[in-house]
């Protein structure tokens, strides 16, 4: 099977590996179209992500869809030809945060893309039947993709606790990003502000149903937010990008009171925050650790709302092409918003 392996900083390379008949209990998949997700960018761009570097050679890619091959001994409820959405998050459900409904940050926690397990980048994988979801009929594999980033923006979407009417600031309009104002208006958000400089970004972001796109490069988003509240701020803030002052800009447009919600990864291994700011308004500030077993809602969500998730995928590229793929997602180039890399 073909395998596209990040070998070292900005290079991949194609390689030929045996395919592993599945063990008991497993369900061997053939991956169809992965999406490129913004952590998949850092272990590219950065050579780590966060403050946990690369280890070489690596298997990226945790956004995929399938069809099942054959299954191991013991597994039912699967069969050759299914099509299916495969979780990249292995549980272990058994430890005190999986019994207490915490699974995202399972004590065992093994993430598909994250070593020492490989990612999807490949051509087939062996998986706990747990791991997939059925794919509803007519939805394509490579919108199918984006139930995993929506998952983790279903997951903020609890942080958030938007009441019908709020106001809302999200910085950063890539996928999540703009799936992000997609779910702030499904909630009832009442005027939502994208802050994000690339242009093109800007205006998915209007697509997508940002009541207002603004530049940071050419204008302070501090003060066009407070401006535009009439000096109150926005009831909530989501930081999906995390670069480049995003934070101290959420601290500082939201209210009294209101809420901050980080779903973006930063680039540095330590970041500063406006405490004094934060304390005086008791800001409420939220972290986001992938998803935690939403995926059945960001299932119904792209069922329910194929023309408002679908067109965050700008662009489709083969396996062969992975290394020109990355190279224009990094480099923001043609426009695009979410590129999926078929395996087909």
């Amino acid at each position: 099977m073909r395998v596209a392996q990040l070998v070292e900083r900005r290079r991949f390379r194609l390689s030929k590996q045996e395919i592993p008949d599945p063990a008991p209990g497993e369900v061997q998949v053939k991956v169809r179209s992965v999406g490129i997700c913004g952590s998949d960018l850092h272990s590219f761009s950065q050579a780590s992500v966060g403050n946990v570097p690369n280890v070489y050679p690596m298997v990226l890619g945790h956004e995929p869809t399938g069809t099942v091959v054959k299954t191991g001994d013991g597994v039912t409820g699967w069969s050759p030809g299914d099509r299916a959405f495969l979780e990249p998050a292995i549980y272990c459900y058994h430890c005190e945060f999986c019994l207490s409904g915490h699974h995202n940050v399972c004590a065992r926690l093994r993430f598909l893309s994250q070593p020492p397990d490989p990612g999807y980048f490949r051509d087939y994988v062996n998986l706990p039947p747990e791991n997939l979801a059925p794919m509803p009929p007519g939805m394509g594999f490579a919108e199918g993709t984006l139930f995993e980033p929506l998952a983790v923006v279903v997951h903020s979407m609890k942080f958030a606790a938007v009441d019908l009417g709020d106001t809302a600031a999200v910085f950063g309009a890539g996928p999540i990003g703009l799936m992000t104002v997609i779910c702030l208006k499904l909630s009832g958000a009442a005027r939502v502000f994208a802050v994000e400089p690339v242009a093109e970004r800007r205006e998915m972001a209007l697509r997508a149903g940002a009541d207002a796109a603004i530049d940071p490069v050419h204008e302070d988003p501090g003060a066009t937010i407070l401006a535009e509240t009439h000096g109150r701020g926005v009831d909530v803030s989501m930081d999906c990008a995390m670069h480049g002052g995003t934070l101290e800009h959420s601290i500082h447009v939201t209210r009294n009171a209101g809420r901050v919600v980080i779903t973006g990864i930063p680039t540095e291994p330590e970041v500063t925050a406006d405490w004094h700011r934060m304390r005086r308004k008791e800001i409420r500030l939220y972290n986001v650790r992938r998803s935690n077993r939403d995926t059945g809602t960001a299932i119904e969500l792209l069922k329910a709302h194929p023309e408002r998730f679908y067109p965050i995928i700008t662009h489709h590229r083969p396996i062969e092409e992975i290394q020109a793929a990355f190279e224009q997602v990094e480099a923001y180039a043609d426009g695009v918003g979410k590129l999926v890399i078929r395996l087909d």
